[in-house]
């Protein structure tokens, strides 16, 4: 069965994670996505590492596990568009293409007449997604952004870490590029909607996103909490602003999450715990209450949970219907059963390394899953193959291309 959007293509020429990220979800829901790539070097994330794919010797491979990360379901097509015969390669493409991804610095394809006003003009209904640091106006415009500054400059980081009077206290980011990859989430709903509005309207658009816009966005209720208050949230550790208990708590041998939301829930933990009484406690009996006096609440809940291990109090409160969790390390993730059940690592063929495991995607589609056709490509996999079938090259013409170093 076709995916939902095999019936569009993607020229992606963005780099690194933001861009790429939405590349492969559109690829994974059916896109064909060519990501056109600098010949000689490529993404710079084939070169992040250690770790690498290792081959079926144990020996690595070229491919970074970054890379890995974020380019399956694509072809790579090498070009170098900073020469005219680059330039009029990808005007072509572009005519053939619905959607074109970007994350150049403001203004950086504009010297190459691949700015959008430009190639609009080839092509009316392509759908044009840009993503930058800081968007295309405004005093930052001409800035870099990367995702570890913007966690800090959009506030992210404020919010992260223990508080100022415990010990290691201090700004921590986020252990993966959350910003990069919620930005590629945010890039793909546009692209979306664009190609949504075009069906009605017959006229393409830009897209356009910047990582701080996204940051800022996706504070959510910590940023609501601010705008409400005039007060700026402090960093907490693993403890929840405005739900009490809600975090992390020690048990006999490692930890438990517990994520309780309502008074019921409370109601039905404080009788497990051995302390039906804390349910009653005029401090305790709402949620409001609980935020009020977390401070003589949480160091009670700790006491009392020291005297199980973590397998035994998620078991008995998963029983009494009380939200909870291990902190798992990455090997325990992969091995949890409902993760397993939920096929969440998969396997492809890949040339260098026999296969290559992937993260599954986490749409499920009932008329048009998701398809895993094409693992991470290696450099240049498809140039020959997509110029011949795109735009009619012969051996010869490519051959010349190669000599020129265009592709």
């Amino acid at each position: 069965m076709p995916g939902a959007l095999s019936h569009i293509r993607v020229l992606d020429l963005s780099r690194v994670l933001a861009g790429p990220w939405s590349g492969q979800i559109l690829g994974d829901l059916g896109a064909e996505v060519i990501k056109v790539e600098r010949p000689g070097t490529g993404d710079d994330t084939r070169h992040w590492g250690p770790p690498y794919l290792k081959d079926q010797e144990g020996e690595n491979t070229s491919e970074a596990a970054y890379y890995l990360s974020a380019n399956r379901n694509k072809q790579s097509l090498t070009l170098d568009f900073t020469q005219p015969e680059g330039q009029r390669i990808i005007r072509e493409l572009v005519s053939r293409c619905d959607v074109l991804l970007e994350n150049f610095k403001v203004g950086g394809l504009a010297a190459y007449g691949l700015d959008y006003e430009s190639l609009k003009v080839i092509n009316p209904k392509l759908i044009y997604c840009s993503i930058t640091g800081f968007g295309s106006d405004g005093p930052y415009a001409q800035r870099a952004g990367y995702d570890f500054m913007i966690q800090g400059l959009g506030g992210l980081m404020s919010l992260t870490g223990r508080a100022e009077d415990e010990e290691g206290a201090g700004p921590v980011k986020v252990g993966v590029a959350l910003t990069d990859i919620l930005t590629g989430l945010y890039a793909t709903v546009g692209v979306l909607a664009a190609l949504n509005h075009r069906e009605q309207s017959g006229i393409g658009q830009h897209v356009e996103l910047a990582l701080l816009d996204v940051q800022v966005a996706c504070l959510a209720n910590q940023a609501m909490n601010y705008l409400t208050t005039g007060v700026a949230p402090k960093r907490m550790g693993n403890a929840h602003p405005n739900i009490v208990p809600y975090q992390d708590f020690p048990t006999a041998d490692g930890d438990i999450i517990l994520t309780i939301g309502n008074d019921g829930q409370f109601r039905k933990f404080a009788e497990v715990a051995g302390h039906p009484e804390w349910a009653d406690d005029p401090r305790f009996v709402s949620n409001k209450a609980r935020v009020a006096h977390r401070r003589e609440l949480v160091p009670l809940i700790r006491q009392v949970t020291v005297f199980r291990t973590t397998v035994e109090w998620v078991t008995v409160l998963e029983q009494a219907g009380v939200p909870c969790g291990p902190i798992n390390d990455l090997t325990q993730v992969f091995a949890d059963p409902q993760v397993q059940a939920r096929g969440l690592r998969v396997e492809m063929p890949h040339p260098l390394a026999g296969t290559v495991p992937q993260v599954a995607s986490p749409i499920r589609l009932s008329e048009s899953p998701v398809e895993y056709r094409k693992a991470p490509p290696l450099l240049g996999e498809h140039s020959e193959a997509l110029l011949q079938r795109l735009l009619g090259c012969t051996p010869e013409q490519i051959d010349s291309l190669r000599r020129a170093g265009v592709i």
